[in-house]
């Protein structure tokens, strides 16, 4: 309709390895499956070891480094991190503990979230990072969305795949292919969020 503004969610994710990345596509392609809703995908620069040593101001390649706005204009937020021992990625916590200003004036109240993560192994921990990834977004007035088990390839992967989020088991050597059900299940998860925004918004 002319003159409608387009919604968008916030695909926002942090990867040092191609599995991450390509969630975070599948995801924004699940998104842009709904009629109204467009995908923004954003990352965010690594937290350095050495304090003098900072990230460019833009990323050399990939998605754009995110900004306080894009998460306060979005409709609706679809969280990555890579598993780190059940635990999200500092960069990404660091940038989490950066938005008290947005939780000061109830920015993302009632705006519906979403999460995917990654990890070398079958039981690395994932369903932790999905749940320390909600835990922010809780604070923050969010509402939370899973995968249901309607989604049937909730019940049939072998690999990655949670109640609690779209995961992906990449291996050791991160050489894995992101299975087929997992693929479905990014894809349903960004459809989902797209839709959630859609009616809360209404």
């Amino acid at each position: 309709m002319p003159g409608v503004e387009m919604k968008e969610i916030l695909v926002l994710f942090y990867s040092r390895d191609r599995s991450l990345k390509e969630m975070a596509h599948l995801v924004a392609r699940g998104v842009e499956s709904v009629d109204g809703i467009a995908a923004r995908l954003r990352t965010v620069p690594r937290v350095s070891t050495v304090c003098e040593s900072t990230e460019p101001d833009i990323p050399e390649e990939g998605a754009p480094y995110v900004e306080l706005s894009d998460l306060e204009s979005c409709s609706g937020l679809a969280l990555g991190s890579p598993s780190y021992f059940g635990n999200m990625a500092s960069s990404l916590k660091y940038f989490l503990d950066g938005t008290t200003s947005l939780w000061l004036k109830g920015a993302l109240v009632d705006k519906p979230a979403a999460l995917f993560t990654s990890s070398g192994t079958q039981h690395g921990g994932q369903e932790a990072t999905l749940l320390s990834m909600m835990v922010p977004l809780l604070h923050h007035g969010m509402i939370i969305l899973g995968l249901p088990y309607s989604e049937a390839a909730l019940s049939s992967t072998a690999g990655g795949g949670t109640p609690y989020g779209a995961s992906h088991v990449s291996g050791i050597q991160n050489d894995r292919e992101i299975s087929s059900d997992e693929k479905k299940l990014c894809i349903a998860l960004g459809a989902r969020l797209a839709s959630a925004a859609l009616k809360l918004s209404s």
